[in-house]
């Protein structure tokens, strides 16, 4: 069985070529199950949660509040995966040997996706008003996900996620695949900000989380377990086989721009999102695919307790479960044309 590597190196004298993105095209590696549609409807509908703490100056003369507000939100999600770009040359050499320097290039297969969200409900502590309207759009993300060759064999990452949002943040993740049999370990993550006590029972500064811990938000999410709905989501589930995804924009040489605004008052400075893509045994004996993702994105506001440097790190928290509805290739723009690279 050839690596991954060696199936980039598989296109090496292939014209470049944008074209729709087919399910099964092995030259995606480990993202050929991802092209087409995801959603949470019908069947999974309201299976995505949120949860950020935002700046938050409270009316004059109101009680004790912290500084901060923390909203959480339910959400619907469609996130579409639609045209491949193969065979995307990076030009570089090897070292030189009996005085000749040989070519050696990268190659890269990007499969390009669309990622939208709207909000079923959303609930802030202490209460603004501005928790947003049911239906409303929350996010809105289009980017690329990337499946990478080493010709050096120099790197440890082979995937990568670039990601802009229209806030003002630019996003590269890097990461890994791997593929197992069964259903995804999905480790517990800790949501609490980073830089205070965390006790929320002594620690008054942490009032919105006790308040959601002990008052679920709809009954069902827990800003101490936030990937317990993950877990809850695979139980009496018959999962076949799992392709994992980890994007990290803390390695190698990822990392998030940002405009100004968002420096000085919450910066995005860390990314880490897992991807768990599942192949399910129905009830029938077909095979159906499942999405699920954990994602946190640290923002950065107000000084430390802890003395530490920085700013306090606030985990934005986001999860979701979504099924495939759509296999079918999206059409490429028309005219949409290639120049030689």
């Amino acid at each position: 069985m050839r690596t991954a590597s060696e199936q980039l190196d598989a296109l090496r004298g292939q014209v470049r070529e944008v074209a729709p993105a087919v399910t099964g095209d092995e030259d995606l590696g480990p993202f050929k199950l991802l092209p087409g549609v995801w959603t949470n409807e019908p069947d999974l509908a309201g299976r995505g949660w949120n949860m950020i703490a935002l700046p938050f100056g409270p009316p004059q003369g109101a009680t004790f509040r912290p500084a901060y507000r923390l909203l959480l939100h339910q959400y619907n999600e469609k996130l579409t995966f639609s045209l491949v770009d193969k065979a995307v040359p990076n030009r570089g050499i090897a070292p030189a040997a009996g005085g000749v320097t040989p070519h050696a290039d990268q190659l890269l297969v990007a499969l390009d996706y669309e990622q939208g969200i709207n909000q079923l409900v959303g609930e802030d502590f202490p209460a603004s008003g501005l928790q947003g309207d049911p239906g409303g759009a929350i996010h809105h993300e289009p980017g690329l996900f990337l499946n990478m060759s080493d010709p050096l064999n120099e790197d440890v990452v082979d995937i990568a996620r670039l990601a802009t949002v229209p806030h003002g943040d630019s996003v590269l993740g890097l990461g890994t695949a791997s593929i197992s049999d069964g259903p995804p370990t999905i480790p517990p993550i800790n949501a609490l900000p980073l830089g205070v006590n965390q006790d929320i029972e002594q620690n008054p500064y942490l009032a919105p989380y006790k308040h959601f811990h002990e008052n679920l938000f709809r009954g069902l999410f827990d800003p101490l377990d936030s990937t317990a709905l993950l877990k809850a989501a695979n139980e009496g589930v018959d999962i076949v086989r799992t392709t994992k995804l980890e994007f990290d924009s803390t390695v190698a040489t990822g990392g998030i721009s940002n405009i100004p605004f968002i420096v000085r008052q919450a910066n995005a400075s860390e990314m880490k999102s897992t991807f768990w893509i599942q192949e399910v045994r129905r009830e029938d004996g077909s095979t159906g695919l499942r999405l699920q993702y954990v994602q946190v994105v640290q923002l950065d506001f107000f000084d430390r307790f802890d003395g530490g440097p920085g700013r306090i790190k606030w985990p934005h928290v986001s999860i979701n479960t979504l099924a495939k509805v759509e296999d079918a290739p999206v059409p490429s723009p028309a005219g949409y044309s290639v120049m030689p690279s």
